[in-house]
C-alpha cells in the first residue's frame, strides 16, 4: 500500500482544512478533495518534505538540497504525543496530515520557464525517491506542479499537501 499525496490550493488554512479534512476536523466518510471541487491532483510517493523539496531545489537552480524553509504542519493542529498515540480518537490516528508548502516554493515552481522543464525533470528523475516508470511520467509531474503553482499564485492562494496513509 502506498502513501497518497493530494496537492491543491486554498486561500487559507481554514479553507484547506475544510476541503481536505472536513468541516469539523473529521474527514467525512467518502468525501475527498475531488468532491469538494478543489483544484488538485494526486500522486503516490511524492512527499513534500523530501521529494518535492528536491524538485524545488532543481527548479531554483541551486546545488544544495538543504532547504531553509519546509512545509508547515496545518493538521493535526496539536503536537504529536510522546510515543504512539493511545487515544483512538486522536487526529494523529486518522492517517491524514495536512501541510502548507512555503509560498517561496510555489513561486519558484510558478516561475519555472517551460523550456527549463525537460532539464529539471531529467535531474529530478535521477533521485532515488522518484521511481516512476519513465522520464515522461516525471516530466508530466513537473508540469502538474508548475501549473498548480501558477494557478495558486494567480488566485492569491497557498499550495497544500494532504497526505493519506
Amino acid at each position: 500500500m502506498g502513501v497518497l499525496y493530494d496537492y491543491f490550493h486554498a486561500t487559507d488554512h481554514t479553507t484547506a482544512v475544510r476541503q481536505a479534512i472536513g468541516p469539523d476536523d473529521d474527514r467525512p466518510g467518502g468525501t475527498s478533495l475531488r468532491e469538494t471541487g478543489a483544484d488538485r491532483f494526486d500522486v503516490k510517493s511524492l512527499d513534500p518534505n523530501v521529494v518535492l523539496a528536491q524538485l524545488v531545489t532543481y527548479a531554483e537552480g541551486v546545488n544544495s538540497t538543504d532547504q531553509q524553509d519546509q512545509p508547515e504542519l496545518v493538521w493535526p493542529d496539536l503536537p504529536y504525543p510522546k510515543g504512539e498515540p493511545t487515544d483512538p480518537d486522536s487526529p494523529w490516528n486518522a492517517g491524514i496530515i495536512l501541510q502548507q508548502l512555503p509560498d517561496r516554493w510555489r513561486d519558484i515552481l510558478a516561475d519555472l520557464p517551460e523550456e527549463a522543464v525537460p532539464m529539471v525533470a531529467a535531474q529530478w528523475y535521477e533521485i532515488e525517491e522518484v521511481d516512476f516508470a519513465d522520464y515522461l511520467a516525471v516530466k508530466d509531474s513537473v508540469d502538474m506542479f508548475t501549473a498548480l503553482a501558477r494557478r495558486a499564485r494567480m488566485a492569491g492562494a497557498h499550495v497544500y499537501c494532504c497526505c493519506c496513509v
